[in-house]
This record gives structure tokens, C-alpha cells and sequence, in this order.
């Protein structure tokens, strides 16, 4: 940003930053791995960010869109000169925590993923309520995008352009799949509208699938209680589905959690049908490749009339 003047605009709502009140904790079974991992989600200082702590390892790893190295069904970080420092499957601990307002913390694992709980964000949504949310002593930037910017694979997209207010949200999905179909989902993404429509919605996959993803070594810890599973026009849970629509939404979920990677709260529009973990992940990537897409906008409480502050790059 060169250090350039920013002057933000008047209606901007001053935001500050929050971790968690104390620390909690839960066991579960990572989705891919099936392995039993313990995770703990800790208060951290303000201005410090998400970060994922490997505990077996005594490392860590920042929540960021460059430290993504695997975007098969799940998103993965690691750190590139070690390869065995890496945890999966973060993009639900993720949205709960971008969803839920928590801009400082540390997650913390004795295994290398994430626990897949229900298939959902909603346990994790319960262990940040149990933990309560605190504000910090320093406002929270946000990252506005300036102008469009768009990635495809053949007629899948997703795009970001700029808006005035906050996160708004449009995906559509089309599966041939006669369970899943086409959907679409439009929201501006709010604790409120993460906690009412999104939160819930599980993750997927078709019935025809489960065995080769098995022998690849995927998705050894599944099961219909983390997973929806659609056979043609069945869905073959016991109970159903949570909500008509619950594929769309569990797809923006996710998106939610992998945009949460940009560092910082994004400001614009996100649009996109048939996006995926690999397509969110090249859309961050694309957004922070020009200077010319982004700003960093300053803490909010500067916004009064009058009144600039020098951006950071």
C-alpha cells in the first residue's frame, strides 16, 4: 500500500478486535485421517490472528491462504519446508470462528486434523459459546477489495467484488445427483446469519464415491453421523437432511472458513458456482497477486470526518 492516506468511508461501523474468554477443549475423529485427535481453542493476544498449534510437534502454523498446500475435499495448511507439520480439514473450525466474530486465537492439536465433529460448524459454534467472547483492547482492519477478481476452472468460477458493506455471499452448486440438484444461496454474512443458516449444514459426498476415496486414503473416519451421504435421489441418513438446501449451505460454509484465510475480514461481494476448496484458495491467491485489487482499511475508529491514517502494507 506504499503508505498511501486511506479516508474511510463514514458509515463504517467501528469493530473491535475479540478472542475467546478461556480455554476449551473436545476429542474427536479427524474425517480423512480417522485418527482420534484432541483440539483446544485458546484465547490469544490481540493482533495475532488464528494460529494452529501442533502440540505432538511443538509448532506452528498460521491460519493464511499461503500456507495452503492440499485442497483434496478438505483444506490443508502446512509449512513447505516441513512437510510433516500440516493439519486438515481446518475450513470448519475456521468458519466458526470467522462467523462467530473471534479474530484472535489459538487452535491447538495433538494430530495433524482437525476433528470433523458432526460434518458441521455447529460443535464448534457450541465450544466458542461455552468459551465465551471477549473484546481486546485494538480495532479490527478489514480488506477491501477494490475492483473484480475472477478464477475458473471450465464452468466452475468464483469471483470478488468490491462492496460497500461487509461479506455478501452468492453461490450456486449443480450435482446430477437427483438429492442434490441445483441450489443456490444468497446472505451477508453476519454472527447472526452464520449462526441461523449456515452453521448446521453438514458436509457431503455420493454414495458411489465412498469406496474410491477410501482406497486413496480419504475419508477413513466417515460416517453417516459426520456425513451426508446421497445415493441418486436418496439421502441415506437415518434422519435426512437438516435443511432442503443443506448442501448449498454446507458449500458456503466452507467458503466461509477458506476466505477466513485472507488474514483479515473481508469487504466485498463473493459470487461463485461450483467453488470449491482448490477455487477459494486460488481466488485469495489472485486477490493478494495485485496491489491494485486491495487495500488494507484501517482500524475504524480512525473514520471520523477529517481524518486519514497511513495504511501498512
Amino acid at each position: 500500500m506504499d503508505g498511501l492516506p486511506l479516508q474511510l468511508p463514514l458509515h463504517t461501523t467501528p469493530t473491535i478486535q475479540q478472542t475467546l474468554k478461556s480455554a476449551i477443549d473436545c476429542v474427536g475423529i479427524g474425517l480423512h485421517s480417522g485418527r482420534r485427535v484432541r483440539l483446544a481453542l485458546l484465547p490469544a493476544p490481540a493482533g495475532s490472528g488464528i494460529v494452529f498449534r501442533r502440540t505432538d510437534l511443538d509448532r506452528d502454523i498460521p491460519a493464511d491462504f499461503r500456507h495452503v498446500t492440499d485442497t483434496r475435499l478438505c483444506t490443508l495448511l502446512g509449512l513447505a519446508e516441513e512437510p510433516a507439520v500440516r493439519v486438515g480439514t481446518v475450513e470448519h473450525v475456521m468458519a466458526a470462528l470467522s462467523g462467530a466474530g473471534v479474530h484472535n486465537a489459538v487452535v491447538a492439536l495433538d494430530g495433524p486434523e482437525v476433528p470433523i465433529l458432526d460434518g458441521s460448524a455447529d460443535g464448534f459454534l457450541f465450544l466458542i459459546d461455552c468459551a465465551g467472547i471477549v473484546a481486546q483492547d485494538e480495532m479490527a482492519a478489514s480488506i477491501e477489495v477494490l475492483r473484480r477478481v475472477r478464477v475458473a476452472d471450465g464452468d466452475a468460477f468464483a469471483e470478488l467484488r468490491p462492496s460497500a458493506f461487509g461479506l455478501d455471499m452468492a453461490l450456486s452448486i449443480a450435482f446430477d445427483a437427483a438429492a442434490i440438484g441445483r441450489q443456490a444461496l444468497t446472505l451477508r454474512l453476519t454472527p447472526e446469519t452464520f449462526r441461523g443458516e449456515l452453521a448446521r449444514a453438514r458436509t457431503f459426498t455420493l454414495a458411489g464415491e465412498v469406496e474410491q476415496l477410501r482406497a486413496a486414503g480419504l475419508a477413513l473416519g466417515g460416517s453417516l453421523d459426520n456425513a451426508v451421504v446421497v445415493d441418486g435421489a436418496r439421502v441415506l441418513n437415518r434422519g435426512g437432511l437438516r435443511m432442503a438446501d443443506e448442501f448449498v449451505r454446507h458449500k458456503l460454509l466452507d467458503a466461509v472458513g477458506d476466505l477466513a484465510l485472507a488474514g483479515a475480514p473481508l469487504r466485498g461481494r463473493f459470487v461463485a458456482h461450483r467453488s470449491g476448496h482448490a477455487l477459494n484458495n486460488r481466488l485469495l491467491r489472485a486477490l493478494f497477486a495485485d496491489t491494485a485489487n486491495w487495500r488494507l482499511a484501517p482500524p475504524p475508529l480512525a473514520a471520523v470526518p477529517g481524518r486519514q491514517i497511513a495504511a501498512a502494507a
